[in-house]
């Protein structure tokens, strides 16, 4: 390939990291909401989209921001979850009513910058710490075969855990986003600037990465991966990630989360607002809008 070429490719996942980055650093923001109580209703969810999520529980949506967890009202608004303003980061639901996440302290609440890995078990009302307070930035994270795979933006590395309080560290490299192959534990995948990478040693050593240039992935099923690029793209593989079919396109300008909930229905958020595909990528309907509300 032309150097120009993969210079541009290369862009793609760097523009995306570089977002994530900014978003993420504005856990001290100054707006005046912030030290207001947080109302029970909104029209839209406010703040960058950090993760989204389903809880088995009841089905309902969860979407992880900036400025705290909110999800879908019966009345088709935007619900904040608990009273928490954080900014969530690395956010997965691991079963009915437990979520895992990471994230930063809301501007004035004191505490450590990095939350490390925190857990609700009340679907998102609380939270509680349960490991590396102070030391990690879980950007991702991931739940599979009793493992929990973390990518810790703080030391560019890939971590894992069985019980969440001990890690063991695994490759280095610099990453959005991760997903691990629901047949096999040791397969995880990384989005990186020069393509998806991939490991066969459950996240010790990744092959170089290898076009297309994809900011997020989720994998589903055994033979259903989906992977969004930056402008909000939608690709489908059915061969682990070596090939990849067009699927189609969430509105909305940059991408900023994706969750597939089974081979058909998908959650994805971009720039502008929370959306869902119920035939596997082709189209898309808007559940919620969403705001920056602080520019990022």
């Amino acid at each position: 390939m032309k150097n120009t070429t993969r210079r541009l490719l290369a862009a793609t996942v760097i523009l995306a990291l570089g977002a994530a980055v900014t978003a993420c650093s504005g856990d001290s923001d100054s707006d005046s909401a912030n030290e207001a109580a947080p109302p029970k209703t909104s029209a839209v969810v406010h703040g960058h989209v950090h993760g989204l999520g389903i809880d088995p529980s009841d089905g309902r949506i969860y979407v992880a921001s900036h400025q705290g967890v909110f999800t879908l009202g019966e009345d088709g608004a935007a619900r904040r979850v608990g009273t928490s303003r954080d900014d969530f980061m690395g956010f997965t639901v691991t079963k009915a009513n437990t979520f895992l996440a990471s994230g930063h302290p809301a501007q004035g609440t004191g505490g450590h910058s990095n939350h490390g890995l925190i857990q609700s078990t009340d679907a998102g009302r609380t939270w509680q710490p349960r490991s590396l307070t102070g030391e990690a930035d879980f950007h991702s994270l991931e739940y599979a075969h009793g493992i929990i795979y973390g990518y810790d933006s703080t030391n560019a590395s890939l971590r894992v855990s069985k019980d969440g309080s001990a890690w063991v560290d695994r490759a280095e490299l610099q990453a959005l986003d991760i997903a691990v192959s629901p047949a096999d534990p040791d397969t995880v995948l990384a989005t990186t600037a020069d393509g998806v990478a991939k490991s066969a040693d459950g996240g010790r050593t990744f092959a170089p990465g290898r076009q297309p240039v994809i900011a997020f992935l989720s994998w589903v099923a055994p033979r259903v991966l989906y992977g969004m690029d930056d402008s909000g793209g939608i690709s489908r593989s059915t061969d682990g990630g070596s090939t990849w079919k067009q699927a189609g396109a969430v509105p909305g300008g940059q991408a900023q989360a994706l969750t597939a909930v089974d081979a058909k229905r998908i959650l994805a958020a971009t720039q502008t607002g929370v959306y869902e595909s119920k035939d596997g990528g082709e189209t898309f309907t808007k559940l919620l809008s969403v705001e920056a509300g602080d520019g990022h």
